[in-house]
């Protein structure tokens, strides 16, 4: 009996972490995602940089950010838009072409969960 149950709770650690694993974002360096953005592209990434310009209009912006690898903008939907020279980490996924407020970007970052 004993066996068993230690073999139930075994699969189920095991499983738990494969799962947590699986859910997790991927890290990336800016300097990496401006060099091969569609290795990016399918997957939730996350950077951490400084804020080093914004402009927003009803609720949706852009921001660029700055890890010291390289620069890219972040399209931030509904998640407001963080104040210059602030540190942040946002996770999102890559797009490439994107037109913002009258302006095109060529690789952005497009926001899918709000910083914290």
């Amino acid at each position: 009996m004993l066996n068993k149950i230690s073999r139930v709770l075994l699969f189920v650690t095991v499983t738990a972490c494969v799962l947590l694993i699986a859910g997790c974002t991927t890290p990336a360096a800016i300097a990496d995602i401006n060099k091969d953005p569609g290795r990016y592209s399918t997957k939730d990434i996350a950077i951490h940089g400084t804020v080093s310009g914004a402009f927003a209009a009803m609720g949706n912006g852009v921001f660029q950010m700055d890890d010291g690898t390289g620069h890219i903008w972040v399209y931030s939907q509904n998640f407001g838009v963080p104040g210059n020279g602030e540190s942040v980490t946002v996770i999102g996924r890559v797009e490439q072409g994107f037109s913002f407020g009258g302006r095109n970007f060529g690789v952005v970052l497009r926001e899918t969960e709000a910083r914290n």
